[in-house]
């Protein structure tokens, strides 16, 4: 006998490959798009980007090292999910954001589950869907050059024409690093070259929604249009989505049918969110949706094992009615204590948010009305005999919560805050408040809830906007798209005729209002 056998458990696959060369490579690939990004948002976009892998990585460290766990700062994880957390930001966001979100990506989805290979979904996108739902309007300001502007994917969606080259280069708008799709396919050949990951899930991401949006061209836009595939496919984070975090190894299916799957999946969310949603963008949302579905997809896409004989069919499905009784319990017992702690933090909350809400309502008010001192209920207000109103005056797509006087330091009366809701709004309600003289002249507009499309809609909230109302005394704005000339014409949002049209229906709605407060129009 020439020696002994190295006995080991299976699996026998061996790989040189470790989790740190893997990452290394990752982040290699990304190189080309951090490269870009930098150079397109200058030192803005480097701030972020080292914000992000300095405070992923400092979290993570200081967690293992407070729960006594293993520390894996060197296997370079913690560093691609900042650095795809920071490529998936706009370079405008305050610097507090990337810190939240770089927290929130490695200790809630990423270490509270376990640390590497456990979590249920990628932690970089989980942490940008946080941060777009916490910080909509800083999360959807995007700028190229110094100036800021709609994406061109908010721009396809409008029906406005794109620059397919400056979208393939990354001369525009957008997040750090999801501008330019030519920096980003060559970290994607870099990584199929290197074996890290397949081509399955990028590829028929891709080509899912690239089919999907001919369909709909085809069938919805008057015939099919190149440059609206094509756009769908350059813009939106679609590639860096595609290549660099549907293929995420913990969060996609190990199975090739699997990934097949997974990638169709994620295509057809994506579209549908892109084409039907009231956003623009898809890919994010998409992603974390798919990867809670990975369980389910390698159930039915794993191959099945040779062998298994009808006594050890009958053992397994003995042993799972067993086991059905024992799983409801626990599954009752967490929803009940889910329930409960969520009361309890409703409960504990429930003031605090009451009082921002109004704290944010009275900044509104000051805002519109900055010669008050005071505001006071308007006595006997209601809003359904407002409606009413509003609705014999022709305003059918308006509503008004609420209005106060606006009173100076001798509490003699200003003039008025109307508090509107426009039911006609791309994205939903817009709700905000309007400030009127007592001779009919607007002081001022002030957002309280918009969700309007990102670079469109959003820009609304743009003083540029708002300050067009300002200082008019006027019976009824309109909106125009060839420059404002008369008093009483608001130039119209680019690619957002729907919402200017919204808010300026919902000022003439307020002013009608208070004129008739005032014994004046609908009082005949």
């Amino acid at each position: 006998m020439t020696g002994l056998l190295n006995v080991s458990a299976s699996p026998h696959v061996r790989d040189k490959k470790t989790t740190t060369s893997i990452m290394g490579d990752v982040i290699i690939a990304l190189l080309p798009a951090t490269i870009v990004g930098i150079y397109n948002f200058k030192l803005d976009a480097l701030i972020i980007i080292l914000l992000c892998i300095a405070t992923c990585v400092l979290t993570e460290g200081l967690f293992q090292k407070i729960a006594k766990r293993k520390y894996t700062m060197t296997d370079l994880s913690a560093v691609v999910t900042g650095l795809l957390l920071a490529l998936n930001l706009p370079s405008t966001v305050p610097f507090y954001i990337p810190i939240l979100g770089s927290v929130f990506a490695i200790l809630v989805v990423k270490q509270l589950f376990g640390g590497i290979g456990q979590n249920f979904m990628n932690p970089a996108l989980a942490a940008r869907c946080f941060l777009v739902i916490s910080f909509t309007g800083k999360m959807t300001d995007f700028t190229y050059d110094a100036v800021s502007g709609p994406t061109p994917l908010a721009l396809l969606k409008s029906g406005e024409s794109v620059d397919l080259m400056d979208m393939f280069l990354g001369t525009t708008a957008g997040t750090i690093g999801e501008t330019s799709a030519l920096a980003l396919l060559l970290g994607g050949v870099y990584l199929l070259v290197r074996g890290i990951i397949s081509y399955r899930i990028p590829f028929f991401y891709i080509a899912t929604v690239a089919v999907y949006a001919a369909i709909y061209s085809a069938t919805s836009l008057g015939g099919f249009s190149l440059e609206y595939v094509a756009g769908h496919l350059l813009g939106g984070g679609l590639m860096i989505g595609a290549i660099f975090m549907a293929t995420d190894y913990v969060t996609s299916p190990a199975t090739p049918k699997g990934q097949i799957v997974f990638g169709i999946f994620l295509g057809l969310l994506t579209a549908t969110f892109r084409i039907f949603g009231g956003s623009a963008e898809g890919v994010s949302y998409a992603i974390i949706l798919g990867n809670l579905l990975v369980p389910m997809i390698e159930k039915f896409t794993m191959p099945k094992p040779f062998g298994p004989s009808k006594k050890d069919k009958a053992k397994k499905e003995t042993k799972e009615k067993n086991e059905i009784m024992p799983n409801t319990v626990k599954l009752f017992l967490i929803t009940l204590v889910s329930g409960a702690l969520l009361g309890l933090v409703y409960a504990v909350t429930k003031d605090p948010i009451a009082e921002q809400n109004e704290k944010k309502q009275q900044e509104a008010y000051m805002s519109v009305f900055e010669t008050a001192d005071s505001f006071e209920e308007l006595e006997g207000f209601d809003s359904e005999e407002a409606g009413k109103i509003l609705e014999d005056g022709g305003f059918n797509g308006s509503d008004i919560s609420g209005i106060v006087i606006a009173l100076d330091s001798n509490k003699e009366a200003l003039g008025y805050v109307v508090t509107v809701v426009s039911h006609e709004g791309y994205g939903g309600d817009i709700e905000f408040s309007v400030g009127i003289s007592a001779n009919g002249t607007v002081n001022g507009i002030e957002f309280l809830s918009i969700e309007e499309t990102a670079g469109l809609g959003m820009n609304a909230t743009k003083d540029e906007f708002k300050s067009q109302f300002t200082g008019k005394q006027v019976t009824a704005f309109v909106s125009t798209k060839s420059g404002a000339k008369a008093e009483n014409e608001i130039d119209a949002l680019t690619g957002a005729t729907i919402t200017t049209d919204a808010v300026t229906g919902s000022v003439n709605a307020a002013i009608y209002y208070c004129d008739y407060l005032e014994g004046g129009a609908g009082n005949e």
